[in-house]
C-alpha cells in the first residue's frame, strides 16, 4: 500500500510525524508512505480535494470550517497527535497576567489563525474582552522575535523554538504556555471521504503506527527524539532543538492515544465559534471518522 502524505508546514511540534517516518513505524505496518513537502500552511487541503495526495496532517479547524461552509464537505480527520496548544506568550515580565496584554505592545501569530482563536477564547474565559487587545498581526514570528530582542515589542505569541531561543538569548521568558489550558486537539490526519473509502486499510494501519509512535515518544527523551528528526530541522541548532522538544514532552503536548479526544475537539471548536470564524458548533461525528482509530 502506497500513500502520498503531505506535511502541513515544517514545525518542531510536528516532530512525531517525522519520527514515525524516520523510525519506520509506517513501513512496519505495511504502508509505503511518500512524504511530500508543502509550500504553505493549509496548502495541502487543495491537493486533497483535487486528488493529488491521499492524506495530510493539520488542524481539525480546517475540517470544522469546511463543514461550517458546506454540510456535504468531504473532509474528515482522524488520528490525534498534537493534543495541546503548542504556542506561548514570550516577554520580559516577572508578574504577568493575561489582562496585561491590554496595555502592552503585543504581536499575535499571523501565519495561521488557530493560535489567536484559542488565545482570544482564553481571554474571554478570564473575563477579558479580546477587542480591548491592540495586537499586531501582520508580521511573521521571525520578525516579531527580532522586534522583541530590540525592545520594540513587549510580548509575542510563538511556538518553539522561539520560546527556548528567547531564554537562551535572554531576550524573554515564557509568560503563558497555551498547553496549560488542557486538551485542545491541534493536529490530526485529514483526508477526504473518497480517499478513506479507497485506503481504509492503509489509514487504519497508519493509525496503528501513530499509536506506537506515541508510546515511543513518552519512553524517550527530547534528546533522543531530536537525534531522530534532526535532518528535518537542519536550520535549528541541536541544543535548541533538544530543549524545544523536551519542553513539549514535559508539557504532555502529544497524545498518548490516536483516538480523537471529544473534549479537545469541542474546546477547539468553541474557540473558533467565539472568535467568529464558525457560525455554529462543529459536530464531532460529522468531522471525525472515529472508526479509523
Amino acid at each position: 500500500m502506497k500513500i502520498r502524505l503531505m506535511e502541513n508546514f515544517r514545525a518542531i511540534f510536528y516532530a512525531p510525524y517525522y519520527a514515525a517516518h524516520r523510525l519506520g513505524f509506517y513501513a512496519n505496518e505495511g504502508v509505503d508512505v511518500e512524504l511530500v513537502s508543502s509550500d504553505a500552511p493549509g496548502d495541502a487541503i487543495a491537493h486533497l480535494t483535487n486528488g493529488t495526495i491521499d492524506l495530510t496532517w493539520g488542524g481539525p479547524m480546517r475540517v470544522m470550517t469546511a463543514h461550517d461552509r458546506d454540510d456535504q464537505s468531504p473532509l474528515v480527520c482522524f488520528g490525534e497527535v498534537v493534543s495541546r496548544d503548542p504556542f506561548f506568550l514570550i516577554g520580559n515580565f516577572k508578574r504577568f497576567k493575561l489582562s496585561d496584554l491590554a496595555h502592552l505592545r503585543f504581536a499575535a501569530v499571523s501565519e495561521v489563525p488557530t493560535p489567536w482563536m484559542c488565545l482570544q477564547h482564553d481571554l474571554r474565559e478570564a473575563d477579558i474582552n479580546p477587542a480591548m487587545i491592540a495586537k499586531t498581526s501582520d508580521r511573521t514570528m521571525p520578525d516579531n522575535y527580532a522586534s522583541l530582542r530590540e525592545g520594540r515589542l513587549d510580548v509575542m505569541q510563538a511556538f518553539e523554538p522561539f520560546a527556548s531561543r528567547a531564554e537562551m538569548d535572554r531576550a524573554g521568558e515564557i509568560l503563558y504556555a497555551a498547553s496549560s489550558r488542557g486538551p485542545t486537539v491541534y493536529t490530526a490526519f485529514i483526508a477526504t471521504r473518497s480517499k478513506v473509502a479507497v485506503h481504509r486499510d492503509a489509514f487504519v494501519a497508519m493509525t496503528h503506527a501513530l499509536a506506537k509512535m506515541e508510546q515511543w515518544l513518552y519512553a524517550h527523551s527530547g534528546k533522543e527524539l531530536a537525534e531522530v528528526v534532526a535532518s528535518f530541522f537542519s536550520h535549528v541548532q541541536q541544543e535548541l532543538l533538544v530543549r524545544s522538544l523536551q519542553r513539549y514532552l514535559d508539557a504532555g503536548l502529544w497524545a498518548r492515544d490516536p483516538a480523537m479526544s471529544k473534549q479537545g475537539f469541542e474546546r477547539l471548536g468553541s474557540s473558533f465559534l467565539s472568535g467568529g470564524s464558525l457560525k455554529r458548533p462543529p459536530v464531532f461525528e460529522h468531522c471525525v471518522d472515529a472508526r479509523l482509530a
